[in-house]
Parts: structure tokens; C-alpha cells; sequence
């Protein structure tokens, strides 16, 4: 038995896991973002209601562990940022401790029990407040140290030019720092941006696919030119990584008909040929980030 988490800004979410099948759910607790002690305290909550020693704890948090360092980036939980967080939480909590990010947990509960079942090379995206990624390669993730593997959505690859007729695109500003990312125009909010760039309207993710959905021109100039722009990268990973399936997350999975044009333009873009979808939706729709922390606790050496 393992205790998992998945860290959230507003909340912590926990469960006591038996077996993947056998993955029990918590009531919910309020995340004290600013005072380790109390941080520590609500996780201990969780494993005193074992009522047995649990052979270890694995967290799902917003961010990632530096392998250089060890230390916590975590910008949403200011308690445990900058921190080395596994040692820390060891030294209180007296327990083995394994910590990754939350899109890594996304893909790993996609590939254990998710739309990656069966699937040697899993891929997962989320298209959602940000843009990113996590890879899994039998079962295991390629992050085991935390890092930075599978972040698709960060690094100035965004076309200046895309859709059909082109268009020039602005270098959109990242919240990372850069210009031109991924994230920065294909997110929720990147498609905004796009969209006001294109028209001049101001209208929200949402309702701009609704509007592409019931044939509006002007959103259909947008989704054209923002799966113009996501493709291309993501059929580069593809081509990198050699996946076999890309589960999509996050609120933008939502649109069917988004992602099967996203499928459409990126099996149109790869090497491997795919008689079958290979962009397709998530099925861990409840609690992903639960789900992945306790593969990832139960699969442990």
C-alpha cells in the first residue's frame, strides 16, 4: 500500500492505493501554500488513515524537480519551491517519498490505464491554461529524477508564418520568458491572443471553438491557423519520440472535432504512417494526477 497525493494551489488531493485497481480516494484538503509545517501536517493526515505503515508516498506537483540540484520549482505552492522537497518530506514524514510533475502523471495514468494501454511508447499532451507533455517508455517514465523531459510547449519554435493563406504571426511573449512558444499561442489563452491578433475580437477558448463548430468564418481562420501551428511540432515529437498514441488533456480536449483535426494535420506530417488515430482524447478523466502518482508509487523499484 502507498499514500498518493496530486498538489494543487488551491487544494490536496489524496488516496490510499492498494493496487491500480484498488486506488481509494480521500476527502480533499485546502493547500497551505505558504507554511511548510502545515503542508507537511495535511499529507500526514492522509497516512495516519492507512492505519498502516504505507511503503512509501508519491506526490503529483505543478512543476518539476531540477536533476541538478534536487530542489523543487513549484510556483503555484510557495512552501515547497525552491526546496528539496523529496529529502524534506522524507526527514518529516519518515517515509520513502517520490515526486514528479503532473503532466508526467497525466501520461503515466494514461499509459497504465488509460488510452496508452497496450502501447510501448505513450506521448501525452495537455492542451489546456498551458501547453505540455510528458513521455512514458515501458511503463516508466523518462523523467525518473524530475527534469524537464516532454516539455513540448516551451522554446521559440511557434511558425511567424501558418494557415491557409499564410498569415504572419507575431512572436507571442511566454510566461517561461521566451518568445514564440508553443504555450504562448496554443494554450487556452494563447488562442485568444491568436484569435484577437487575427480579427480584432476579443472572445474566450470556448466560444471561439463553438463558433468554429457552427461554421463562423472568422473562428474557422482561427482554429486553421492555430492547428497550423501546433502540428508542426507536435509531429516533430512524434517523429523523436516514436510514440505510438498521444492522449490529449487539459480543457481544450474537450472538442472532439479539435482533436480530430489536430490527429488529421499531424498524421499528414510524420514519418510513420497510422491507418488509425494517433491524436486522441484522454480517457483518465477523473483525477489523472491521483491516478499517476500512484502508478508511479506502486511501479517502484
Amino acid at each position: 500500500m502507498i499514500v498518493c497525493f496530486d498538489i494543487g494551489g488551491t487544494a490536496i488531493k489524496g488516496a490510499l492505493a492498494y493496487a491500480v485497481d484498488d486506488v481509494r480516494p480521500v476527502p480533499r484538503q485546502p493547500t497551505p501554500i505558504h507554511d511548510f509545517a502545515a503542508f507537511v501536517s495535511v499529507l500526514q493526515a492522509v497516512i495516519d488513515q492507512a492505519g498502516q505503515r504505507p511503503e512509501r508516498v508519491a506526490l503529483s506537483i505543478a512543476g518539476i524537480i531540477d536533476p541538478d540540484t534536487g530542489r523543487a520549482v513549484v510556483a503555484n505552492v510557495p512552501c515547497i519551491h525552491g526546496r528539496p522537497l523529496r529529502q524534506d518530506l522524507e526527514a518529516a514524514l519518515g517515509l520513502p517519498v517520490l515526486v514528479a510533475n503532473d503532466a508526467d502523471c497525466f501520461v503515466l495514468a494514461e499509459a497504465g490505464v488509460g488510452a496508452g494501454c497496450g502501447h510501448r511508447v505513450v506521448f501525452g499532451v495537455i492542451l489546456g491554461t498551458g501547453v505540455g507533455g510528458g513521455l512514458v517508455i515501458d511503463s516508466q517514465l523518462i523523467n525518473r529524477e524530475g527534469g524537464f523531459a516532454g516539455e513540448w510547449g516551451h522554446g521559440p519554435v511557434a511558425a511567424t508564418q501558418a494557415g491557409n493563406p499564410p498569415v504572419q504571426l507575431p512572436r507571442f511573449q511566454c510566461g517561461c520568458g521566451l518568445s514564440g512558444c508553443i504555450d504562448a499561442v496554443c494554450s487556452a489563452r494563447g488562442m485568444e491572443k491568436l484569435h484577437a491578433h487575427l480579427l480584432g475580437t476579443t472572445l474566450t477558448s470556448e466560444e471561439i471553438v463553438s463558433a468554429w463548430q457552427a461554421g463562423d468564418a472568422a473562428a474557422s481562420r482561427t482554429i486553421d491557423v492555430y492547428v497550423d501551428v501546433l502540428t508542426g511540432p507536435l509531429a516533430l515529437v512524434a517523429n523523436v519520440t516514436g510514440t505510438t498514441i498521444i492522449p490529449v488533456g487539459g480543457g481544450l480536449s474537450n472538442a472532439e472535432a479539435l482533436l480530430v483535426a489536430i490527429d488529421k494535420a499531424v498524421r499528414s506530417r510524420i514519418l510513420r504512417k497510422f491507418d488509425r488515430p494517433l491524436v486522441v482524447k484522454a480517457e483518465c478523466s477523473v483525477e489523472p494526477g491521483l491516478i499517476g502518482a500512484a502508478l508511479l508509487g506502486l511501479n517502484a523499484d
